[in-house]
């Protein structure tokens, strides 16, 4: 691991802290917000079906391609450089969506969005480990930074949900304008810039094979979460898969690669970049069924279910800030371990639940969320901390994708073992508006047909997380393990 300088942040640092917690949580606020505003979008816009899946995942696609080079391109031009370009630009492309005449475009606004939004998680993360120097305050700020994403995810439903009441869907893009506005006046006072030395040109066949390699992965995990796995998953697989290879073989051919593989000759960089994609594949999967449960079997407002998803995220909050300060005394492979034990057991609430068990399904989950603060705090610091300075937004950038990537699969895995379930318990002799999924019986089935699906999908739901659950217990024991050589946060041995 990297050597803690010894400088100690003071007042400005956090505030430049405070500065990047802007950006970091209308990311979050942009995975969520949109849900809500899609009934009123799609009556207004009147999108196909097709164009509708590209609405929602043109954004996704665009921020998951092209964050290793837009983390390597803050090293090459300047982090806070980098940070204000993506800011000002995606301020001036929620307007375009906001506004949006056609389905046409909007898909491109959202393009364009996920574009400007790779700039800002690497530039964000990197310029924290340019600012806090100390291991210590590095790690607690990286834990603010990690909760500040996830009460931005949190506060979607509830942000949207007032919006929404009050004004037209295009509102839920305008929430991005005031965070952006104070980031682009305060970032040149209070942020510091950092190029990493001696950067050379970014190597365009490079940015292009990551793309390659990344977009048919991120299409082959989110077609396979809504039509299940087929040809189409297999061949985008293999295809990015295949460009995955040249990739690093040119990688390693190169002087000055688009991304450092030698990084991955760290132990503690390769282990908790596993830990962070394997433990976000549990909860990127739950957090979907979850807000569906609460939506579609208990009847809830997205509202109401943002409401009923405060508790979590709160058990997140006081995982992501307790776990730096903790691991300056215990190790970070026990504390990973312990608290994915713990969220082992809000698994294994979750394979209980009924209907009616909203409390339950809260605990559960309060407990999934707890996990998940822990790895996302320590998991990221140790990746970042684990790379030299010049290389820590090609480290952040990786870091981002794994978590990107992990999210993905576990919507794709867990949403496809639920349907299976929910299929079965169905049986083959019911309408098709209810084979489809809850959310088309719930639209259209007679009430009978729908309390029969309700049962169908919160049996899935059971089946999927004492499954997840017995995964997260083997990763608890794996991260034990993988993370044994690593000391104590602040520790010089």
């Amino acid at each position: 691991m990297r050597t803690p300088v010894a400088h100690r942040a003071g007042p400005r640092e956090w505030a430049g802290l405070a500065i990047l917690a802007l950006p970091t949580a209308l990311l979050g606020l942009d995975v969520s917000v949109l849900y809500l505003a899609l009934p009123a979008l799609s009556a207004d816009l009147q999108p196909s079906a097709t164009q509708l899946l590209w609405i929602m995942d043109a954004y996704g696609f665009l921020i998951a391609g092209l964050l290793i080079t837009m983390g390597t391109l803050g090293d090459r031009i300047g982090r806070r450089k980098l940070l204000m370009i993506g800011a000002a630009g995606f301020g001036a492309v929620s307007v375009v969506a906001a506004f949006a005449p056609s389905a046409e475009v909007l898909i491109a606004a959202r393009a364009a969005l996920g574009i400007a939004g790779a700039t800002l998680m690497p530039s964000t993360l990197s310029l924290i480990s340019t600012m806090f120097t100390d291991a210590r305050q590095r790690a607690v700020a990286i834990g603010i930074w990690a909760m500040t994403f996830a009460l931005g995810m949190a506060g979607g439903p509830l942000v949207g949900g007032v919006l929404l009441d009050h004004f037209w869907w295009g509102s839920a893009f305008l929430v991005a304008l005031p965070p952006v506005g104070i980031l682009l006046v305060t970032a040149p006072l209070l942020l510091p810039e950092y190029r990493a030395p001696r950067g050379g040109r970014l190597d365009l066949r490079s940015v292009a094979l990551s793309l390659a390699a990344i977009l048919p992965l991120i299409y082959a995990v989110k077609h396979a979460a809504k039509a299940g796995f087929d040809l189409t998953v297999v061949v985008s697989s293999l295809a990015g898969i295949a460009f995955a290879v040249v990739f690093v073989r040119r990688q390693r051919e190169l002087a000055d690669p688009l991304l450092d593989m030698s990084l991955f000759s760290s132990r503690t960089f390769s282990a908790a970049l596993g830990v962070l994609l394997f433990g976000l594949v549990g909860v990127g999967g739950v957090m979907f069924l979850v807000t569906q449960y609460l939506q579609l079997v208990e009847g809830l407002s997205p509202f109401a279910a943002g409401l009923w998803m405060g508790p979590p995220a709160l058990m997140m909050l006081l995982a992501s800030l307790a776990s730096p300060l903790l691991a300056r005394r215990v190790r970070p492979g026990v504390i990973v371990a312990v608290t994915l034990v713990l969220s082992t057991v809000g698994y294994l609430l979750l394979s209980v639940v009924d209907r009616g068990d909203i409390w339950l399904v809260v605990t559960g989950f309060g407990l999934v969320y707890l996990g998940l603060g822990a790895i996302a705090a320590l998991g990221t610091d140790l990746v970042v901390g684990a790379a030299p300075p010049e290389r820590s937004g090609s480290a952040a950038a990786m870091s981002e994708t794994v978590q990107e990537l992990g999210i993905a699969v576990g919507i794709a895995l867990l949403g496809s073992l639920t349907s299976v379930v929910y299929r079965a318990r169905l049986g083959d002799d019911l309408p098709a508006v209810v084979e489809d999924g809850l959310a088309a019986a719930t639209a259209l089935a007679p009430a009978d047909l729908l309390r029969r699906a309700q049962d169908a999908f919160t049996a899935g739901l059971n089946v999927t997380t004492l499954v997840t659950g017995i995964g997260v217990l083997v990763l608890a024991l794996v991260s034990a393990t993988v993370l044994r050589h690593i000391g104590t946060i602040g520790d010089d041995s």
